[in-house]
């Protein structure tokens, strides 16, 4: 295995773990991928994080869904497969079960633009996917639909899902939609939820295509 594909895996590994110490997941739910060559990495089912090592990852081709690994891969490889498919700028992808975000997605309840910082996901909401049967085609074809302009959404009971250009970015995503889920749930408590006008949120959404950006870095 060449160095560069072991350290991504290795990060892969480092990814689920932080986002299980950062407390947006628990025990073995969730999983987390990257891109690689002609298709991704992905945890393997049923093992918990930190007794991986980076051979128990699953390549995943795209082209024909063909494994290469020892392991069997997460019960949601399928749902990871369609998402890059779509998304030719997706690098990596997080899916974790945390506690605010999963309690609105199994109220069907989408985040607003209560805040500005939801239009980090790339748009003036964060939206719930119909809930499909875990581990199906079906939901597969609709997370990444639910993917297709923004970079995160919630999963009706079940979770939530965040892409990213790297592992970083994806689990910064993840943790971002966990922090707006509980500020919501918060929020909703105190009454009436004021939300930012549609066209102060097109104004937001412009400036994030550029914010946090170094110069020559690219979103």
């Amino acid at each position: 295995m060449r160095s560069e594909e072991t350290e991504l895996r290795s990060a892969v590994i480092a990814t689920a773990l932080e986002m299980n110490r950062r407390g947006i997941n628990v025990n073995k739910s969730g999983n987390v991928s990257a891109r690689l060559r002609d298709g991704f990495i992905i945890t393997p089912t049923g093992i918990p994080y930190e007794h991986l090592v980076p051979a128990d990852l699953i390549f995943v081709r795209l082209a024909d869904n063909a494994m290469e690994g020892e392991r069997l891969p997460s019960s949601e490889w399928e749902m990871h497969a369609e998402v890059y498919r779509l998304r030719a700028d997706a690098q990596a992808i997080v899916h974790c079960h945390s506690c605010f975000a999963t309690a609105l997605a199994c109220q069907n309840l989408p985040i607003p633009a209560f805040h500005y910082m939801v239009a980090a996901a790339g748009g003036d909401s964060i939206d719930v996917v119909p809930y499909r049967t875990f581990g199906t085609h079906e939901l597969a074809l609709a997370a990444a639909e639910g993917l297709r302009e923004k970079n995160a959404c919630l999963l009706e009971h079940h979770g939530s899902l965040a892409l990213g250009k790297n592992l970083e970015k994806a689990l910064a995503m993840a943790a971002e939609v966990e922090n707006l889920a509980h500020q919501y749930c918060v929020v909703r408590q105190l009454g009436d939820v004021r939300l930012i006008p549609a066209d102060e949120m097109r104004r937001v959404i412009e400036k994030f295509r550029t914010y946090g950006l170094q110069p020559g870095e690219k979103r």
